[in-house]
């Protein structure tokens, strides 16, 4: 898959071919900034009917947004002018095209998407010069200011940036990315392989999670067995969850998330992590994503092992047989575990389908064949 980002939920990494970009500027944030611009434009132009002229392709979200909130008499205009391929700016300008209006005696205000090197903008002033507009008005929702390099007057900023490629709102990648509402900026690549490994109980994720973590060298992290650590050593996160469980309460997803991050931050050297138990929620899943995203990590996928529950509670139900576990041993207290994993957990399989990170595995079979199709799986990601 080329591009994996969803616009139905507010990502934090997108991935378009092999670069990796992180959520930098949000919708709301632009929104104040365009907010701004209109109450300077407004105040500058009490008496007069300007011309809004946006430079395509980038501007066209940036225009849009900004007219419908300028709410006096104004026309709008576009021309294109291109200076980007791939991620860097070529610096050469191409020919304007669209420019039909009569400008002569107009107030003429130039929206741009992004103000760099200034080359386009030279470019602007250079084709407007012999226009005989009453004025020339220049407003950027971006700008550079460590390697704008001319000089010339730039009469409404929107956001100053330091010099990173960005994308989204308007602004592309190979013609991607233009329909993201925020902008993203263009980051490291993720260095390690995180996966969550999910099923139903009895699925066999225990079994499955100690062969993975050998064979990708990764560090199995499972949600029992770092509660089982932190109380038994009593530490200060351990005490803290005992305290809501000897009351009978459940422990908050903070306590939770705090054990978890002091474990990945125990192994910051490592090439990955596999999850086992952790996230069982949304919250919590956004939580993991929002930890790992500072450090410029990602959640690889969400591997999960399909099997139907008719066989997974003949499982359990041998399974407290040879254990004696009784929460093993009775078909209603097993049912009831399976009905609260579809009700709250597996919500999570809508979760990281979103993000084009849900994968299913058969979980039927031998322990070296479901194996080998996790692997498949891992292996392609």
């Amino acid at each position: 898959m080329i591009v994996k980002f969803v616009q139905s939920i507010k990502m934090s990494i997108i991935k378009i071919h092999n670069n990796y970009f992180k959520k930098y500027i949000s919708e709301e944030k632009i929104a104040e900034a365009i907010d701004k611009m209109v109450v300077q434009i407004t105040e500058d132009c009490k008496n007069e009917t300007p011309i809004f002229i946006g430079i395509l392709n980038g501007s066209f979200m940036f225009v849009a947004d900004l007219v419908r909130k300028y709410n006096h008499s104004c026309k709008v205009s576009f021309v294109k002018l291109a200076s980007y391929e791939g991620t860097n700016s070529t610096g050469k300008i191409k020919q304007l095209v669209g420019l039909n209006e009569d400008l002569e005696g107009k107030t003429v205000i130039i929206l741009e998407d992004i103000v760099d090197t200034g080359n386009t903008l030279q470019e602007i002033y250079d084709i407007f010069a012999d226009k005989k507009v009453k004025q020339l008005k220049i407003a950027t929702l971006f700008f550079k200011p460590d390697v704008f390099k001319k000089e010339l007057p730039i009469d409404y900023i929107g956001i100053s940036i330091p010099d990173k490629f960005i994308i989204g709102y308007g602004l592309d990648y190979d013609g991607l990315a233009r329909n993201l509402s925020s902008i993203y900026q263009l980051i490291t690549p993720p260095k390690m392989k995180n996966i969550v490994l999910f099923g139903p109980p009895g699925a066999g994720k225990g079994t499955q999670a100690d062969l993975l973590k050998e064979k990708y060298n990764l560090v199995h992290i499972s949600t029992g067995d770092v509660f089982r650590y932190n109380i038994t050593n009593k530490t200060e996160l351990g005490m803290l969850a005992k305290s809501f469980m000897d009351n009978g309460d459940l422990v908050p997803d903070e306590v939770t998330i705090d054990m978890l991050k002091a474990e990945v931050d125990k192994n910051s050297a490592a090439n990955g992590f596999i999850f086992d138990g952790f996230p069982r929620t949304e919250s919590q899943a956004k939580a993991l994503d929002d930890f790992l995203e500072e450090k410029g990590e990602v959640i690889s996928g969400m591997v999960a092992l399909e099997v139907p529950e008719d066989l997974l509670v003949t499982r359990l139900l041998e399974r407290g047989k040879i254990s004696g576990r009784t929460d093993d041993q009775d078909e209603s207290k097993i049912r009831n575990r399976f009905n609260e994993y579809n009700t709250k957990t597996a919500v999570l399989k809508d979760y990281y389908q979103l993000q084009g990170k849900y994968f299913g595995a058969n979980g039927v079979g031998s322990i070296d064949d479901i194996t080998k199709r996790l692997s498949k799986i891992i292996d392609e990601l």
